[in-house]
């Protein structure tokens, strides 16, 4: 057991998901289980202002656009089992939670393939104005190839080539939020009629090989200008993303030897960015099961596992890899994979299983359970200060049941993590930026966004450029 005074906190994030079924398939029929109840808002906000009373960190919404990969044939399984399907948009939902919270961040996923930066940045910035600074994206590139072929696409994009794509869609982002208004454009000077100064309101004039967008970004410059940045890439190509454009990655990590090795390979990258460690938050995915003694904990956790549904689970793993599980036994090997899809995924599973081999139960299982973490408050803070030692700066919770796995958390484990220092008691003041590192409300200098502030004043609404294209 650490020293309780010596550790920094760990920051506490929401897993959550706008469906019925998310991580662990089959818990949406439970008796006590509310996400079925998904696309009602009272739930939600109910939620929401639960996780900020106990003081955590942010609600972090996954998302897809399009079906997994076929299940058993096709995909009548996907929505006879509610596989993230049907699901609904993060981005008006949080708009909603804005409105009924204060302090809780709100991160929202969002892949590049499903809308055009321009309007993107316009909704981003918009939702952190009215959040006052609330705002994370987590940055993903889409692993479906259903997702693709709905946006246009004719096939899923190949793995780094979607990083590529990834690369420039944040570059036009980053000078929409970062470079397209100055600080102090904005005047609203009623006594001389002066809306904003022209010297001070840029286009962009980006030119790319996928996006050409002149700009200037229609939104205000909002409290953090760029959001808060995640990304949940574990790959090699998804780790050197991270750590070029991060400032938060999650890993699905089966144990802490696992994390140490993906924060070596973190370190890495950094240094080649031209960032540091202290940038860059390391959350783990992971679920909790406490009771206050090792017996309740084992007696609440046979109950969720009647509800597990190992075939759905497998489903959603086999679905994001873009192979087809279904119709196997369960101790069938999964063999050497080459996939498409998520990479990372593939690679932490292999780590769990001893001998690199996994049959589909073993496949099942990792997801369910080598994330898991179950007994008294005192054990399971034992093992979260072994994965804090190994490198993790914060938990991403998944839940088997809404909202009582968060009701389990707070009132069980909660406790016994402020007692050890190890959870925040209040909030610090300002944007979910400056609550998390504690150095104001914009992204650091050395980060690739800085790069383009100030950088277009030559395009200034004040430059003589005469606007080119115009329709009549």
């Amino acid at each position: 057991m650490g020293t309780f005074d010596q550790r920094p906190r760990l920051l506490l994030s929401a897993f959550l998901m706008n469906t019925s079924s998310h991580i662990l398939g089959g818990m949406w029929r439970h008796p006590q289980a509310q996400q079925h109840r998904f696309h009602e808002l009272a739930p939600w906000v109910d939620l929401a202002r639960k996780l900020e009373d106990a003081k955590f960190d942010a609600m972090f919404f996954a998302d897809v656009v399009g079906l997994y990969g076929d299940h058993e044939g096709g995909w009548a399984s996907h929505v006879r089992k509610g596989l993230q399907v049907p699901s609904h948009d993060p981005l008006v939902l949080l708009s909603a939670l804005a409105a009924g919270t204060g302090q809780i961040g709100l991160a929202m996923t969002s892949s590049v393939i499903q809308a055009h930066p321009f309007q993107f940045a316009r909704q981003l910035s918009t939702l952190d104005h009215l959040s006052n600074g609330r705002v994370a994206w987590n940055i993903v590139t889409s692993v479906l190839e259903n997702a693709h072929r709905n946006f246009g696409g004719a096939s899923l994009v190949a793995h780094d080539d979607r990083y590529s794509w990834a690369e420039e869609y944040v570059e036009a982002a980053y000078k929409l939020w970062e470079g397209s208004w100055a600080d102090d454009a904005l005047l609203a000077d009623k006594a001389n009629g002066i809306y904003a100064d022209p010297d001070k309101v840029s286009k962009i004039n980006h030119r790319g090989q996928i996006y050409s967008i002149d700009g200037p970004h229609l939104a205000v410059p909002s409290t953090q200008r760029t959001p808060f940045l995640f990304q949940a890439g574990s790959s090699p190509r998804g780790t050197q993303f991270a750590a070029t454009h991060a400032e938060a990655t999650f890993l699905f990590a089966p144990h802490p030897q696992y994390v140490a090795k993906k924060v070596a390979q973190l370190d890495t990258n950094l240094q080649a960015a031209g960032r540091r460690r202290q940038d860059l938050k390391v959350f783990a995915g992971l679920s909790f099961v406490v009771g206050s003694t090792e017996a309740e904990a084992k007696a609440l956790e046979a109950e969720y596992d009647q509800y597990l549904d190992p075939h759905a689970i497998i489903a959603h793993i086999g679905g994001g890899l873009g192979i087809d599980l279904g119709g196997l036994e369960l101790d069938t090997p999964l063999g050497q994979v080459q996939t498409e899809g998520a990479q990372g995924v593939l690679e932490a599973v292999l780590a769990s299983t001893p001998g690199g081999n996994p049959t589909l139960r073993d496949l099942a299982h990792y997801r369910a359970k080598a994330q898991q973490l179950v007994g008294t408050p005192e054990q399971i803070a034992d093992q979260l200060e072994q994965w804090q030692d190994a490198g993790i700066d914060g938990l991403n919770i998944m839940n088997h049941v809404l909202p009582g796995s968060y009701d389990n958390f707070i009132d069980g484990l909660l406790p016994e993590l402020r007692r050890r220092g190890l959870a925040q008691t209040q909030y610090t003041p300002g944007s979910l930026r400056h609550k998390v590192f504690g150095r104001g409300d914009r992204l650091p200098s050395n980060h690739p966004a800085a790069a383009f502030r100030g950088a277009f004043t030559h395009s200034s609404a004040a430059s003589g450029q005469p606007e080119q294209n115009l329709v009549p």
